[in-house]
């Protein structure tokens, strides 16, 4: 998994009124736990920009200005409500023989058969939590639709998990391939009008001829046909 180093500065105070210096001048507080100790100290707030603002998901390094490098992952971020700054970020400290979990994106890849064929792909689950030692954390899930049908589902099962764990039941949904409306109206369409033009072929009467229906008895005879012999 892909790294990002960030400059901090270890925070001598903790306090609500030195946290509110803090943002005033354009640094973020934070704080890394899972060591002996948690850790705090602040950077500035553009520093998080390649970590905050993408899909990809990355391990961080906190170096800090005394020398100390922290190799940790993000662990919660809290936004304002009116301005969407960010206002604190947790971290949680790692190690290399120490197993970790993390939310993981998932990557589509392939044409599924099914949408080829009109139907249409739905993602369920854009994101899995996994388990592994920080050196195998991937980057990314990679989910192959190729062969999926209309009607067929994808579950955690399918994926490859030689080096990390799934952290979601078996019977967890990754994508699915669904029938799509406009095409079930189209077939129902289709249907209603071949019905149609039977019916009206059945209700054609012949022409003159041998096919010709004759009269029912009492009714009315034509205005041009000649009297009835007495």
């Amino acid at each position: 998994m892909k790294s990002i180093t960030i400059n901090g500065s270890q925070r001598e105070s903790v306090g609500k009124s030195a946290t509110k210096a803090l943002r005033n001048a354009g640094k973020v507080p934070c704080v890394v736990y899972g060591g002996e100790t948690p850790i705090h100290f602040s950077a500035d707030e553009i520093a998080f920009k390649d970590l905050v603002y993408t899909p990809d998901v990355h391990t961080v390094v906190i170096s800090l200005e005394n020398g100390t490098n922290v190799e940790c992952i993000l662990q919660d971020i809290q936004f304002h409500a009116v301005t969407d700054r960010i206002l604190h970020i947790d971290f949680y400290q790692i190690f290399e023989d120490k197993e970790v979990m993390m939310e993981i994106p998932v990557r589509v890849v392939g044409n599924a058969r099914g949408v080829k064929n009109g139907g249409v792909l739905r993602i369920v689950n854009r994101k899995l939590r996994v388990k592994a030692l920080p050196a195998d954390l991937p980057d990314f899930i990679e989910a192959d639709i190729t062969e999926m049908r209309i009607g067929t589902k994808m579950y955690i099962t399918e994926i490859e998990q030689e080096k990390f764990k799934i952290m979601h039941g078996d019977n967890t949904v990754i994508c699915q391939v669904r029938t799509s409306r406009v095409i079930i109206e189209d077939e129902e369409e289709e249907e209603e009008d071949e019905e149609g033009l039977e019916g009206e072929e059945g209700a054609t009467p012949a022409e003159g001829g041998e096919g010709a229906a004759a009269p029912a008895e009492g009714a009315a005879a034509p205005a041009d046909a000649p009297p009835a012999e007495e």
